[in-house]
């Protein structure tokens, strides 16, 4: 039998199998080895999974599973990967009854028209990525990106640079510092509850030396705006930023974009993903479309993605998660009226 006749194998993988191989089929750094061993440190379950042709490693599947406070069930969470075949599927779901898992969310890495319904599969009412994203091209030049920019993302862009705002690679200890610095005034000043210091200091410490970098826009050593970038197979990644409240009118969050992307053409990065956004047609209301109009201004593209979705396993205590949800989310925004 001809190997492209074998049928599709799905293998856990173990921890001593080859990383390059298994980068090189991860579609996205939340499904990089790097990124599971960050998670392994904070004290996470992950599990791999392969699906196999004969000998040849065709995809991955690196899941993540999170205890339920106080309970013996877990949660599933699968991001980024291609659309699971029915067959890895199958597997998820025999895992999942054989330790107490009450659902899995999967938030497949694929463009919504490629994507048809699949029946092992809910659609999720509370999604974690977002469904829309911007992506640039980077295989322009840099005259081009400039050219097809917004006019005032341009301007501010040349106004940074005329008003003496320099950018520096600092993905060393004290870089992270000052990162971590301006993401939580960032945090606090938009009433967002990002991940806290030990989330960022694991994933960057594990990340460091192949997938993130640090970047930051200073202002006569005074540093105002810091981004942690991803560049993984070629592609750059924006996940994390802060800024700070001073010189805002300098405008380094911008140059510091710029200079993010020239940084990473200058790696091999030829696509730009900027993690999430609304869709093109953006309510200018919505608490989402200060950052979506400043992504906007580098003349990437709107996606659509296929969306957020449930593997069940316990209806009854899914059920009652998702209502759980809903309180929790109430009860925080509450919190934040009280603490803010």
């Amino acid at each position: 039998m001809e190997e492209k006749d074998c049928p599709m194998k799905i293998i856990l993988i173990s921890d001593d199998f080859n990383c390059n191989l298994f980068n090189q089929k991860a579609l996205h750094p939340l499904q990089s080895w790097e990124w599971g061993e960050a998670r392994k440190k904070m004290g996470i379950e992950v599990f791999r999974m392969g699906e196999f042709e004969g000998n040849a490693l065709v995809n991955v599947y690196q899941t993540t599973f999170h205890t339920v406070p106080y309970t013996h069930w877990k949660i599933g969470y699968l991001p980024r990967s291609v659309f699971p075949s029915d067959a890895t599927l199958q597997f998820l779901t025999q895992y999942s009854k054989k330790n107490h898992v009450i659902f899995v969310k999967i938030e497949p890495y694929e463009r919504k028209l490629k994507i048809k319904t699949n029946k092992y599969l809910h659609l999720s009412p509370h999604p974690l990525f977002p469904t829309w994203n911007q992506i640039l091209d980077l295989t322009q030049s840099e005259d081009e990106l400039l050219k097809n920019m917004h006019p005032k993302t341009r301007y501010n862009i040349n106004l940074a640079q005329k008003k003496g705002i320099t950018i520096k690679e600092m993905t060393n200890k004290e870089g992270f510092e000052i990162f971590v610095r301006l993401y939580f005034e960032t945090c606090k000043r938009q009433k967002y509850l990002g991940h806290n210091k030990t989330y960022h200091q694991m994933i960057f410490e594990t990340l460091h030396t192949s997938i993130a970098h640090i970047l930051i826009a200073f202002y006569k050593n005074i540093p105002l705006a810091a981004y942690e970038v991803f560049i993984f197979n070629d592609v750059l990644y924006y996940p994390y930023g802060g800024s700070s409240e001073v010189y805002r009118n300098l405008m380094p969050s911008n140059l510091l974009m710029w200079e993010a992307i020239k940084f990473s053409k200058q790696r091999g990065a030829k696509r730009f993903d900027m993690w999430g956004s609304l869709p093109h047609q953006y309510n200018s209301k919505n608490p989402w479309s200060g950052f979506t109009r400043f992504k906007e201004g580098y003349g990437g593209q709107f996606v659509e993605y296929v969306g957020s979705y449930d593997l069940v396993n316990n209806n009854f205590l899914y059920q009652l998660y998702n209502k759980l949800y809903i309180l929790r989310n109430k009860l925080l925004v509450f919190s934040r009226i009280l603490h803010f």
